[in-house]
């Protein structure tokens, strides 16, 4: 049986007064649990407090559509508390090995509120701890979904620019194979000054062309076929690979003539061979810089957005913020998405910690892409009033509902459905602004939802 010593040595009981401990004794009833025995289940009405005197214990529950179990030891106390509005028990609770517990009737806690006010302060405290310990879960979760996104989004624009990279590589140690046999037929041949001096420029020429392709595939075939006629007509009539290789890179016929005026078929043949391999290794070398840059890019953006090997506490410039973020988030906008901006010339610089101001970016630009269903105008202005930095950042979907904008930035709250969002997104955003001494306004109708922060600068002025 419970004894009055056991129960002052329950932390919330701690150093009670004798009457007042006796008194809860003789309203409470004494539970002996088997491991695995229930004694909270999910779902039910809240009908007792419960003070765990021995054993070990653990809660399950969703929480953001996701399982969370907690493990608990004796001297907690759990389920139902004074002033608590829970409707239902929002968790499963059990033993896990051997335990008692006290079981305390929730009806009899206006009586408990009156005969014990102490006991009833520190519950309150347990209950704000509790809130506190729930909303940490939640805001970890919400975290590592927003961090799950971004790394599926990058992976896949890493990917991209790697993978033509690797095929272009493939390509080009095939294409100097061709260049090599190409070289060493005309090495065989008896080639005057002047027919040398004739293939090299043809082949510098052709290389240094950049961005001149046919602007679409008809155009392409067109070229092709002109190409392929030319080249037949001086015999040789199984160059049409050759053909086409040189039409893709938006070589003109006409160029071509002077090799048959300056050469005969067989030398002519092979210094095509040759020039095409060249200017295809252009190509390939001109894609392998393109996708590395677009790699060395995207990874430059990741240790901007982070603040990596960097100070906590940074002066940032908002705008290359914003581009950073919009960089991170290219994978979505790309869809559908036109970001229209509208950028203040003169730097804005405000103190941030570390990456969270990014954090606010993406979170208000990821819900506007949602909200427009991942196409439509996104709007990023920023400019300088009274000594702050404003960014608005708007978008052209269909604006939120009158009953939902009271409860945008409180937390928890979510229009989403199950296990796609938290609720904490906005709310998170608010509470990074407030940390840097700012403010959030939302206003919002239809084809127009903006929301403007204002952050003070640094030291007021530029």
């Amino acid at each position: 049986m419970a004894t009055a010593e056991e129960l002052l040595r329950v932390p919330a009981f701690t150093d009670l007064p004798e009457d007042q401990i006796e008194w809860f004794l003789g309203q409470s009833q004494e539970v002996h649990l088997d491991p695995g025995d229930v004694y909270v289940k999910q779902g039910d009405p809240p009908a007792s407090m419960f003070v765990l005197l021995e054993g070990e214990f653990e809660w399950r529950g969703e929480l953001g559509g996701e399982l969370v179990v907690l493990p608990i030891k004796a001297g907690g106390v759990t389920g139902a508390l004074p002033f608590s509005r829970m409707k239902v028990y929002t968790v499963t609770a059990k033993a896990v090995t051997g335990a008692r517990i006290l079981r305390f009737p929730a009806e009899k806690f206006p009586e408990l509120i009156q005969k014990m006010p102490e006991l009833a302060k520190r519950l309150v405290g347990l209950m704000a701890d509790r809130i506190r310990e729930a909303t940490r879960i939640e805001q970890q979760r919400d975290r590592l979904v927003g961090l799950g996104k971004l790394s599926a989004g990058l992976a896949h624009e890493l990917n991209n620019p790697a993978s033509a990279a690797r095929r272009a590589s493939a390509q080009l140690r095939e294409t100097l194979h061709r260049l090599k046999e190409a070289a060493h037929e005309l090495g065989r041949l008896e080639l005057t000054s002047t027919q040398k001096a004739e293939i090299e420029k043809l082949e510098s020429f052709f290389t240094q062309q950049r961005d001149e392709l046919p602007p679409d595939p008809l155009a392409v075939s067109d070229l092709e076929d002109k190409i392929d006629s030319l080249l037949r007509s001086h015999g040789q009539n199984d160059l049409w690979e050759l053909a086409s290789e040189l039409a893709q890179r938006g070589i003109q016929p006409a160029t071509l003539e002077s090799l048959f005026e300056n050469l005969d078929a067989g030398t002519a043949r092979a210094a095509l061979v040759r020039i095409a391999a060249s200017v295809e290794i252009a190509s390939l070398l001109n894609e392998i810089e393109s996708s590395t840059s677009r790699i060395s890019d995207l990874v430059g953006a990741i240790k901007r957005y982070t603040y990596m090997d960097q100070s906590p506490v940074q002066n940032v410039d908002i705008v290359k913020s914003i581009e950073t973020t919009l960089t991170i988030l290219n994978h979505k906008l790309k869809r559908g998405v036109t970001v229209h901006r509208d950028y203040q010339p003169i730097p804005l610089l405000v103190d941030s910690f570390g990456s969270e101001l990014n954090q606010v970016w993406t979170n208000l630009i990821d819900n506007a892409i949602d909200a427009m269903n991942g196409k439509g105008d996104l709007r990023v202005r920023t400019f300088r009033d009274d000594g702050c930095a404003v960014v608005e950042i708007a978008d052209s979907g269909p604006g939120i509902p009158e009953d939902v904008k009271p409860h945008i930035f409180e937390p928890f709250f979510t229009t989403k459905g199950v296990g796609e969002g938290t609720g904490l997104g906005l709310d998170t955003v608010q509470r990074i602004v407030k940390k840097h001494r700012g403010n959030i306004q939302m206003n919002s109708e239809p084809g127009n939802t903006r929301f403007q922060v204002r952050i003070p600068m640094t030291n007021g002025k530029n």
